[in-house]
C-alpha cells in the first residue's frame, strides 16, 4: 500500500481533493489516461473528467480504481466526501437563490459568461449544452433560468449594476442569429432605469477580479452578502471582513470600466460589426 502522504498544501475542497488525488495516483504510476482506461475498461476520457473535477463518476469506478492502485478505501472515502459537497453547494445555491429573491440592490461582474438575469433562451440554451444537460433536463434548466428574470422586469424591481468584463462579449455563440439577440438583448437592458450596464475593456489589464464571478446583494437587514460562482460550483460569503475585501476589489475594478453610455455604444457597435460579417450571416 503506498506510503499515505500529509494533506498540508493540498486542497481542502472535497471534490477538488478528490481530483488531485486521482492524478497523482496515475502519474505516479507513470500512467496515461488511455492506459488507465485500457486496464481497467471503461472509456480514458470519464478518468480525464474525473482528474478535472469535471465529475466525480460513480461508486464502481472508483472502487475499481481503489483496487489498482491498492488503496483500500481510501479514493472511495473521498468520492463520498466529494458527493457529500455536491449536496452541500447545492444547499448554499438555495439560500442564494432565497437571499437574491429579497435583495434590496444587486450588483455583478462577469468574468467570462453573461450573467443569467440577463440571458436570453438562446444563450442560456448553448451554456447549458455546453455543461452538459440535454433533453428534459435541459429546458427546465433553462425555464428556470427565464423566470429569474422577471426579478429584474417585475414590479418594484431592486437597482442591478452589472459589469461584463470585454472577454464576455468576445465569447460569441455558434448561432450568429442567437448572438445578435443576446446582444440586442443587452443593450436594451442598459436602457432600463434600474439596470446600470459597464463593461470592463481588456485593456484596463489584471486587477483583483480577474478571476472571479462575483453577486453582492444588499439585505433588507443592511448587511451585504456575496456569492463567488464558477463553472462547477459556487460559495456564499457571509463574514463581513471577506464581504468588504472582494468590495474593495469591485469598486477599483469598476474605476478601470466604460461609463454605462460608453458601454451601450460598445455593444452597438459589436452589432454593426456583427451585420457587416458576411460570415455570420445565416
Amino acid at each position: 500500500m503506498p506510503t499515505r502522504r500529509a494533506v498540508t498544501g493540498r486542497s481542502r475542497e472535497p471534490r477538488a481533493r478528490f481530483a488531485e488525488e486521482l492524478r497523482h495516483l496515475r502519474t505516479a504510476r507513470g500512467d496515461s489516461l488511455r492506459q488507465l482506461g485500457e486496464r481497467l475498461g471503461w472509456d480514458w476520457s470519464l478518468f480525464g473528467k474525473m482528474e478535472k473535477g469535471e465529475t466525480v463518476g460513480g461508486p464502481e469506478v472508483v472502487e475499481a480504481l481503489d483496487q489498482h492502485y491498492g488503496t483500500p478505501g481510501l479514493l472511495l472515502a473521498l468520492w463520498e466526501l466529494a458527493i457529500s459537497d455536491q449536496t452541500q453547494f447545492k444547499e448554499r445555491y438555495r439560500r442564494y437563490m432565497a437571499l437574491e429573491a429579497e435583495a434590496t440592490s444587486l450588483w455583478h461582474f462577469a468574468v467570462s459568461v453573461v450573467p443569467g438575469l440577463l440571458q436570453t433562451p438562446g444563450y442560456a440554451r448553448e451554456l447549458l449544452v455546453a455543461g452538459g444537460l440535454r433533453g428534459d433536463a435541459l429546458e427546465q434548466q433553462v425555464e428556470a433560468r427565464m423566470g429569474r428574470r422577471h426579478l429584474l422586469t417585475g414590479d418594484d424591481p431592486p437597482p442591478f449594476r452589472t459589469i461584463l468584463s470585454e472577454t464576455v462579449l468576445r465569447t460569441t455563440l455558434r448561432s450568429a442569429q442567437e448572438w445578435r439577440a443576446q446582444l440586442e438583448y443587452l443593450a436594451e437592458a442598459g436602457e432600463r432605469p434600474n439596470l446600470t450596464l459597464q463593461i470592463l475593456p481588456q485593456e484596463a489589464g489584471l486587477h483583483g477580479l480577474s478571476s472571479t464571478d462575483v453577486w453582492f446583494l444588499r439585505l433588507q437587514d443592511t448587511r451585504t452578502v456575496a456569492y463567488t460562482e464558477h463553472g462547477y460550483g459556487g460559495e456564499l460569503h457571509e463574514e463581513s471582513v471577506t464581504v468588504e475585501r472582494m468590495q474593495r476589489a469591485y469598486d477599483a475594478m469598476r474605476d478601470l470600466a466604460l461609463s454605462p453610455a460608453e458601454s451601450r455604444k460598445f455593444i452597438l457597435r459589436m452589432l454593426e460589426e456583427l451585420s457587416c460579417d458576411p460570415s455570420t450571416s445565416t
